[in-house]
């Protein structure tokens, strides 16, 4: 029995039943919060991605619905260290057990190793890979070697003109105490 999944409308108790491989190749202006992160460069970027559903027994004696997501991007972003533009090629490798409830999956969500999600017919699949990416990004995007120098120092010789040139205000108060004469 074949079955067509779709990424925005997934069954993915179907999907696992299956044993089911989805994979996509979108252009990365599909991904709005991505775009955001990226100041809308990249656009033509590609982001590939790929989920296995399965069924796995666990340790209940009972199936457990998986998922399994991999993702990956080069995302243009700015380097915090130059602010010239960097490529990071961002990664994602995770995998997530379904449960029948959100409550269920609130609760078992804090204790357990792996991620927990709430069963949906229509789960969107292609809003948990910009999640995970999301999610995956670095804090502090940089080069591993800037291609220009790191300017690490700021002066400005006006302002250390400016800053000689006016007079000490605690010498001032100085003068004004009782029994100082200059």
């Amino acid at each position: 029995m074949s079955h067509e999944f779709d990424p925005r409308r997934l069954d993915v108790k179907a999907l696992a039943k299956a044993a089911g491989t989805l994979s996509g190749s979108d252009m990365l202006s599909k991904y709005e919060r991505l775009m955001v992160e990226t100041k809308q460069h990249g656009s033509d970027r590609t982001l590939e991605w790929q989920a296995r559903g399965e069924l796995l027994v666990g340790a209940s004696g009972f199936q457990q619905i998986w998922l399994r997501l991999r993702a990956s991007v080069a995302l243009p972003l700015i380097c915090q260290r130059c602010l010239e533009p960097v490529d990071i090629k961002v990664l994602v490798d995770r995998s997530f057990r379904f449960v029948a409830t959100e409550e269920q999956a609130q609760a078992e969500d804090e204790t357990a190793e792996e991620d927990v999600l709430a069963l949906q017919r229509d789960f969107n699949l292609t809003e948990l890979v910009e999640d995970e990416l999301l999610m995956a990004l670095p804090v502090v995007p940089r080069h591993e070697v800037c291609p220009t120098e790191v300017k690490l120092v700021a002066q400005d010789p006006d302002f250390e003109l400016e800053s000689a040139a006016k007079p000490n205000p605690f010498a001032i108060l100085a003068k004004l105490q009782p029994g100082k004469s200059s």
